[in-house]
């Protein structure tokens, strides 16, 4: 074989063509696998494991067989490998030194892991993966690093456990291929079978060998049977387990019995259990598999030396005759119950899967190298990976083992079985949630009704508001009340539980140990507590287990487990089972307490952050809603911020990330954003500045150390109710809505700012016209984005709902969270809702003037006459003198023209503007100057006073309160 057909073959696969015939399925479906995994076949890397048990069962049995392998190739190209059944290789031997140098050194030692998942098509990948031998030539690997080798690899199962235990892999230069590999590698792995038969109990192999016997007697025994393991390439894992789980309970039974195992798929598969005694009198069940509709095999054939000592054969020759179909010398099962329990299964994947067992049909599947049956000697012939072809008119296997063991050795590994089971169910089931009643409700489920009938969990108010309770015993709230069925008179969840001290549950907590009452007619304490519904508990549960909650010395409740009058009580065994399982609880219980707690200190941290009321403005009217994340409080904000000239600033940001940190990064950017607001910045200058904060915080954290942690969103909008014009800004924040007065919706294409914290971009502000009663919707991420919804769709929900023009500001935040915002938002939610007023024109006075001083007095004698048209009479007096001094100061320091204007709102606000940017100054003047106190009177009259700058100009503002207001 030179290798040049696969070759073309995979490099038309890589490429995406269609494959040439000629390719073997197992090596195209390994692929397919690969590319479907998004393998590179260039990838040098592989992972690396020093967590594998380096004595482990499969390295004891197999180390004296590589050791002799290694003789045996002395000065050959040979490496030889074994590995677990992950595909860690743990054993590897060389034939020489150069293969050894043609690895990476890291690779010569344990550890390195070939699973077809991460290493591609190769020898141990694929035997595990078509569980049988294989061969890999050449091109037919993955990876590149493989193309000039060759290996043969088979799987190693334990003979009493049916299970791969790991894969015996020979590797060598593809131009050393030699067809009597496949004797040789079946010959070693049967050796090492033979070893881990060995490691198995007397006991069982003598119950084996009593079964293996009868039917290699009773040619006309039970029929149509089939092994579980040899249907294993065809069973889903739940099958098998499905299988061999009701074969231990039968032979914990101990009797004849039979039994119907559904499939996933819809087949019945029926166990049928007959009795084996031992020569030795060791008396067991034998457990086989029956599928109806095949055709009676041959009878099985024991081992000759099943139950006597296993020893590794003298000399592995490369012209030793192959193994028979087997590389084991045992029959094994699918499943555990202990190696008392004597289990076995019949071959995998029968005589094509090669490997031995010896319920796989007698001679014909070959049930060890001991039997003497192998190819060579029936003159059946092989595939093209040596393995034996069963003949086209040989009928299927007669019967299939499943399981042998004794009857009381079945009863224990059932048990445990199930223990195991529930115990590794709770690490799957408890705690999928951070909530203190959730996870309570996910014990008692776990435990229903698998442990018990019915499970009631008591936890101090305390604890459910994620505190450490004082007194937990004084302080028991019922918490879940869960079984088998409803209507029992349990105290229902929500009633305070006073426990008496004599009562299980007040003792298991002075103990801290789960407390047994197998029968509660006897127990005096529990029959204390409530005479009345002890007896009517009484007619429905009979037997009781009080466990504490307790997690790193905290008293987190006790929970009670009962079982009903018609279930066996509860024993000690379940007492320590229900105390593990207590344990583990809690330990989720406690996880949900702290971070219900540390949520609770967020929530209330982020809640005092967050503006506590609406300022007094008339530009708008606004109704707000702040929603926290269901798992986490984050770092979502808004704000309303008065402005000059009866204008109103509208915020909403989002910080990134949750937690503390989140909502105090919030708590500091909303009042930089509020002081840069009130310096009557503009929106793009706004977000100027809070972008550099934001990366000035960043360099400052010791966290980040400089790299950047912190990221923030923002929008900033400036309405003016004297134009009805609005300004806005926004840093990687999505788009307001806008709702015009008719119920028009729209989102305003704003220019994308980048997310605050980048640092180096420009921000660009738009302006757009808000008639009176328009609504502008402003919004944080979390509203419209979640993973199981499409943007678009919830933005046209969002447009549904804001069409209805109606509504007032609070009624369209409360239509928005109730129809659009998720049912379980995994994001901070904040909303803002402004619906825009008009300030009414006769309320505007509005003087344009040149630089002239002689003007002043003529300025100041129309704002009097306009004051009195307003019946402000009494503000005149402080109006006219402020509007002297700013209109003088901007004659004699500024650049025309000049504009005034008198603002008639809920104050009175003088404004002069004019073309220069140079800002007056407060200062306090000397004895001695002339002039200077022009501002110092401005300030002393008026309520506050300020400069806004103008794209051109500048405007000097003053402010005062209207005589009675």
């Amino acid at each position: 074989m030179d290798g040049a057909g696969p070759a073309r073959s995979r490099e038309r696969f890589l490429q995406g063509d269609p494959v040439e015939p000629g390719v073997r399925a197992s090596i195209l479906n390994s692929w397919q696998r690969c590319g479907a995994l998004g393998l590179s076949p260039d990838q040098d890397d592989l992972p690396f494991r020093d967590d594998f048990d380096p004595d482990g069962r499969i390295v004891r049995a197999a180390a004296p067989v590589l050791d002799r392998l290694q003789a045996r190739f002395a000065g050959s190209a040979m490496n030889i490998s074994v590995a677990d059944a992950s595909g860690t290789v743990l054993l590897r031997r060389f034939g020489g030194a150069s293969p050894a140098r043609a690895l990476p050194a890291i690779q010569r030692v344990p550890g390195f892991v070939f699973a077809e998942e991460v290493a591609g098509t190769n020898g141990i990948g694929l035997a595990l993966a078509e569980r049988r031998l294989i061969r890999v030539y050449g091109a037919e690997h993955f990876a590149e690093r493989s193309q000039g080798s060759a290996c043969r690899a088979l799987p190693v199962r334990d003979p009493l456990s049916g299970r791969i235990e790991g894969v015996l892999c020979f590797g060598y230069p593809r131009s050393a291929e030699d067809p009597a590999l496949g004797a040789v590698i079946r010959k070693a792995a049967a050796a090492i079978e033979r070893r881990l038969l060995g490691q198995s109990s007397a006991r069982g192999r003598a119950l084996l060998r009593a079964y293996l016997d009868a039917g290699a007697r009773t040619v006309s025994g039970l029929h149509h049977g089939v092994g579980v393991d040899e249907m294993a390439l065809e069973l889903r894992p739940r099958d098998r387990s499905a299988l061999v789980e009701k074969a231990t309970e039968m032979i914990s039974r101990g009797d004849r019995a039979t039994a119907d195992v559904q499939l996933s798929d819809g087949r019945l598969v029926t166990l049928v259990s007959r009795p084996v005694t031992s020569a030795s009198e060791v008396a067991g069940i034998a457990i086989e598999a029956v599928l109806p509709g095949l055709s009676p095999g041959r009878p099985l054939t024991a081992p000759q030396q099943a139950d006597e000592p296993l020893s590794l054969p003298a000399e592995l020759s490369m012209h030793l005759p192959a193994a028979g179909a087997g590389a084991g010398a045992a029959a094994g099962a699918a499943a555990a119950g202990g190696a008392e329990a004597g289990v076995g299964a019949a071959a995998a994947g029968g005589a094509e899967a090669g490997v031995g067992a010896a319920a796989a049909g007698g001679a014909e599947a070959g049930v060890g190298t001991e039997a003497g049956v192998g190819p060579g000697q029936d003159g059946t012939a092989t595939d093209t990976d040596g393995a034996r072809a069963r003949p086209p008119d040989s009928p299927p296997p007669a019967r299939g083992l499943v399981l042998v063991g004794e009857p009381h050795v079945g009863t224990v590994a059932l048990a445990a079985r199930r223990r195991l089971e529930l115990l590794s169910e709770v690490s799957t089931r408890i705690g999928t949630t951070l909530d203190v009643r959730r996870t309570a409700e996910e014990l008692a489920e776990t435990a229903v009704p698998g442990l018990a009938d019915f499970v009631t969990v008591d936890l101090p108010e305390a604890v459910l508001r994620g505190e450490e309770s004082a007194d937990a015993a004084g302080d028991l709230r019922r918490t879940v009340v869960h079984g088998i069925r409803d209507g029992l008179p349990f105290r229902p969840v929500g009633k305070r539980v006073d426990y008496g001290p004599t009562t299980p549950q007040l003792r298991c907590l002075a103990d801290g140990q789960a407390v047994l009452e197998p029968d509660l007619k006897t127990a005096s304490g529990w029959l204390a507590q409530d005479p009345e519904l002890t007896e009517q508990l009484l007619s429905h549960i009979h037997s009781l287990i009080a466990v504490p909650l307790i997690a790193r010395g905290v008293v987190l409740g006790v929970a009670g487990f009962y079982r009903g009058r018609n279930a066996a009580p509860f024993t000690d065994d379940d007492r320590r089972l229900v105390q593990e399982l207590a344990v583990r609880a809690a330990l989720s219980i406690d996880n949900a307490r702290r971070y219900t707690r540390e949520r609770t200190m967020v929530l209330a941290l982020q809640r005092s952050l967050l503006p506590h009321g609406l300022p007094d403005q008339a530009a708008v009217e606004v109704a707000h809603r702040y929603l926290p994340a269901e798992s986490d409080v984050g770092g979502d904000w808004y704000d309303v911020v008065p402005l000059s000239g009866t204008r109103v600033g509208l915020f909403v940001g989002d910080v990134v990330g949750h937690g503390m940190l989140s909502a105090a990064t919030m708590g500091r950017l909303r009042t930089a954003a509020r002081s840069f607001a009130e310096l009557d910045f503009p929106p793009d200058d706004v977000l100027a500045h809070l972008d550099n904060l934001v990366g000035r915080l960043d360099r400052e954290d010791p966290v980040s150390d400089g790299g950047g942690i912190i990221g923030a969103t923002c929008l900033y909008a400036i309405y003016d109710p004297t134009s009805q014009q609005c300004t806005m800004a926004r840093a990687g924040h999505p788009p307001p809505a806008v709702v015009h007065p008719g119920g028009a919706v729209s989102f305003p294409e704003l220019p994308a700012g980048p997310p605050l914290g980048l640092g180096g971009l420009p921000f660009e502000a738009a302006e757009i016209h808000l008639p009176e009663d328009s609504r502008l919707v402003l919004y944080t991420d979390g509203l419209i984005e979640d993973r199981q919804r499409d943007v678009d769709v919830v933005l046209d929900q969002l447009r549904g709902v804001l069409a209805q023009a109606e509504r007032t500001p609070d009624e369209t935040c409360q239509a928005v969270l109730d129809t659009v915002a998720p049912a379980h938002p995994s994001d901070d939610i904040a909303l803002l809702v402004a619906r825009t007023h008009a300030l009414d024109p006769d309320r505007i006075a509005t003087w344009d003037l040149p630089a002239d001083p002689a003007l002043v007095s003529e300025v100041r004698a129309d704002a009097v006459r306009k004051l009195a048209d307003w019946g402000l009479d009494e503000t005149a007096f402080a109006a006219e003198l402020m509007l002297s001094e700013l209109v003088t100061n901007a004659i004699r320091h500024g650049a025309g023209p000049i504009r005034v204007r008198l603002i008639h709102d809920r104050t009175l606000i003088c404004e002069v503007s004019d073309a220069s940017n140079t800002a007056p100054h407060l200062r306090r003047a000397a004895g001695t100057d002339e002039g200077g106190r022009g501002l110092f009177l401005v300030a002393q009259l008026s309520r506050s006073w300020g400069t806004r700058y103008l794209p051109q100009g500048k405007v000097i503002w003053a402010e005062c309160g209207l005589a009675g207001v």
